[in-house]
């Protein structure tokens, strides 16, 4: 006796279907929300075993089902803090797509390090106001300590690139282990002395109930007088009136912004209630650090692949705890 193929509603647009059936072909009956007539939509939403999706909130529309049936979601973002758990059953196993955008995102941190660290932003100021300060001093990364706030895949990859400059790596992470080689590891109950100890810092966290609001005035305080702070989390992670003041009264502190603290993704628009932009020493921008050529799809095959994982039984990789969230 044969079984029916698991359904896979796939809620993203369809002209990622050639690569969606790539990695998924054969392992389930592959459906897009997008291509049923209206009418059926909500039905399909409920009765779809499998779920690959990057936003239900704006992908499911009107039709969002009461009860589903749904038994594996995985999203193709890294992060989930915009998921509204409430409405996606307790039974159902949740995955992000963790490390999916990691190489791009660890390259623009070396960007902006290097970039804040040889003073750019500085020279270039002065160079624009005719000043040719050639015999002015820039910066190195070369032996400096830097904190790695989060040493998930992102983490990681920031620091296979940061190695090359001999940096000491103080990893943070949930566990205090790591089979990365660093110079130190940690859980968040170091994070001060993370902190004190840090010439450069990287924000790489997920957003959840224990990171938001992580970084106030009391921890930038531990920070020194000249670091590089350097966010490519969420924003909320970062007190955002706590990071400008101490920007504004550090002006030897510098740093690159890539997330903020209400985007168009998340919120609808982009706001700052603090004139970031308007300091010498901030680096900013639009929350883009993984979008490369290419890189979509790439992002995209990973997630395919650990719905793949899940629709074979083999383990699944991303697991959200809903705790963290709720």
């Amino acid at each position: 006796m044969t079984t029916d193929p698991p359904t896979v509603l796939v809620t993203l647009d369809p002209a990622v279907r050639e690569a969606v059936e790539a990695r998924l072909g054969g392992l389930g009956r592959i459906v897009f929300l997008a291509e049923l007539p209206e009418a059926q939509r909500r039905e399909a939403l409920k009765a779809a075993e499998y779920l690959l999706t990057l936003n239900p909130q704006r992908e499911f529309g009107p039709w969002w089902p009461q009860h589903p049936r749904w038994r594996f979601v995985q999203f193709t973002t890294a992060g989930v803090d915009h998921v509204d758990f409430g409405r996606i059953p307790e039974a159902t196993i949740v995955a992000s797509n963790v490390g999916g955008f990691a190489e791009p995102m660890a390259e623009y941190v070396l960007a902006t390090a290097l970039a804040l660290s040889k003073k750019l932003l500085h020279y270039h100021r002065l160079l624009q106001q005719g000043v040719f300060a050639q015999f002015g001093e820039t910066g190195t990364l070369r032996g400096k300590t830097v904190t790695i706030l989060g040493f998930g895949g992102i983490g990681r990859a920031c620091a296979d690139l940061l190695r090359i400059f001999d940096v000491r790596l103080f990893a943070i992470n949930r566990s205090g282990k790591t089979d990365v080689p660093v110079w130190r590891c940690g859980t968040l109950a170091n994070l001060e002395e993370a902190l004190r100890l840090a010439d450069v810092v990287v924000v790489c966290l997920p957003l959840n109930r224990e990171t938001r609001g992580l970084l106030g005035a009391r921890e930038l305080g531990w920070l020194k007088d000249d670091a590089i702070f350097i966010n490519v989390a969420r924003g909320e992670i970062v007190d955002e009136k706590a990071l400008y003041d101490f920007l504004r009264d550090h002006p030897k502190a510098q740093a690159a912004i890539d997330a903020w603290w209400v985007e168009p993704f998340r919120h609808g628009e982009f706001r700052m209630n603090y004139p970031f932009l308007d300091l010498p020493n901030v680096l900013g921008s639009p929350h883009n650090s993984a979008r490369i050529p290419g890189w979509e799809r790439v992002a995209l095959e990973r997630a395919c692949d650990n719905l793949a994982r899940a629709l074979k039984g083999e383990p699944i990789h991303g697991l959200v705890d809903r705790s963290d969230y709720e």
